[in-house]
């Protein structure tokens, strides 16, 4: 078993939900670049279990133990090593799913893979749990993409059957003032009424002892026009790539994504004009991306997240030990919807691809020897 992505930054996440921890190692971070810890935890906090009443009841203290790598605050350039103790695990709960998966978990393809040899507890390395470390390294590539000017931002788009839409992020340029209300709400979403509908939806799912997915949007804003490459190394193939590592995720697109496949050339094409003295579109259908590289337009994309298949209800499943039809009721903690903590999960790929992709190209500055020598 893999789990080791990148480049130029090579992470490796490892772990299991119920291990005594799960944590990640990240080589190729530059030195010299200023961590905020308390910045960290409160990203950190946005995508941990037991914060809200849309969430499940499991709750962690989510605070990471940092080993190696940053040194007085700032990062050393040695690899990076974190860990993130697991404290409120409750194994039982999960008795009796080795012999009969759970319906659009991975219980079943896992028995199939590993010789029935794998850790159920939890979803032991196929749950959202391993998210977690995921978040450390991307809320530190957040912080250096910060330093060049580069913000970026996520949402919920939309959320449920019913498709309750928020509103969209401005796709030609930062807005402050939505980023504000996304900074303020602990709920991620630009619009206070989508919040409320959208929790409502929620906790009628979890009375129904049922689920639902959604749409989550991601923006970067200020990344250079120039970065990425053709072919298999793209802008959209690196941020798909680490965002196909969270569980739940069925499914990515860029800009305009599947629509563009129902518009004409001359509807889809972003016509370029000079905008104060530089180069823009008066669209952005490319969602910041031709041909694996930015265009200098903020780059847009989204996520599909699947309903979470740990439900209450009684559901259809088979016991493989005496190969027959058997009925799964699932217990423990469980959320109703997913989507709400995998927010900051995809500005966190978003931001590793990034940062990735730049210091490929040689766009992230070097560090000052004289400031090294002052710390």
């Amino acid at each position: 078993m893999s789990s080791t992505v990148g480049n130029v930054l090579k992470l490796s996440i490892f772990g299991e939900s119920h291990s005594p921890a799960i944590g990640c190692s990240l080589d190729g971070l530059p030195a010299g670049i200023p961590i905020d810890m308390d910045a960290l935890q409160t990203f950190l906090e946005r995508r941990a279990p037991g914060r809200s009443k849309t969430a499940t009841e499991r709750n962690e203290a989510d605070r990471p133990e940092i080993l190696s790598g940053i040194h007085e605050g700032v990062t050393d350039g040695a690899p990076f090593a974190a860990i993130i103790r697991n404290a409120n695990t409750r194994s039982k709960d999960y008795e009796g799913l080795r012999s009969v998966p759970r319906p659009g978990h991975a219980d079943y393809p896992a028995r199939i893979k590993f010789g029935n040899w794998h850790d159920v507890a939890g979803g032991g390395h196929f749950s959202g749990r391993l998210t977690a470390p995921l978040c450390i390294v991307g809320g530190i590539a957040l912080q250096a993409l910060a330093s060049l000017g580069i913000t970026v931002a996520a949402h919920i788009a939309s959320l449920g059957p019913d498709g309750i839409a928020d509103e969209g992020l401005d796709e030609l340029a930062l807005d402050e003032s939505q980023l504000a209300r996304l900074r303020v709400r602990a709920f991620p979403t630009i619009s206070s009424e989508a919040e409320a509908r959208m929790t409502q939806a929620i906790l009628d799912a979890r009375a129904s002892k049922d689920s639902i997915g959604g749409i989550i949007e991601c923006a970067a804003y200020g990344v250079p026009a120039g970065i990425g490459d053709p072919m298999f190394d793209g802008l959209e193939n690196r941020i798909a790539r680490l965002a196909f590592g969270i569980p739940a995720v069925k499914g990515v697109d860029f800009g305009a994504g599947f629509a563009a496949a129902y518009l004409k050339g001359s509807e889809n094409n972003d016509p370029y004009r000079i905008i104060d003295g530089a180069i823009s579109t008066e669209s952005n259908n490319a969602g910041g991306i031709l041909g694996g590289i930015s265009t200098g337009m903020p780059l847009i994309w989204q996520m599909a997240v699947k309903p979470t298949p740990s439900i209450a209800a009684p559901q259809k499943s088979v016991d493989m030990d005496a190969m027959q039809d058997a009925e799964l009721v699932v217990h423990g903690r469980h959320d109703p919807c997913i989507v709400p903590r995998a927010v900051p999960v995809a500005e966190a790929v978003c931001a590793l691809a990034l940062l990735d992709a730049l210091l490929e190209d040689g766009r992230f500055p070097q560090p000052d020897p004289q400031v090294m020598q002052d710390c």
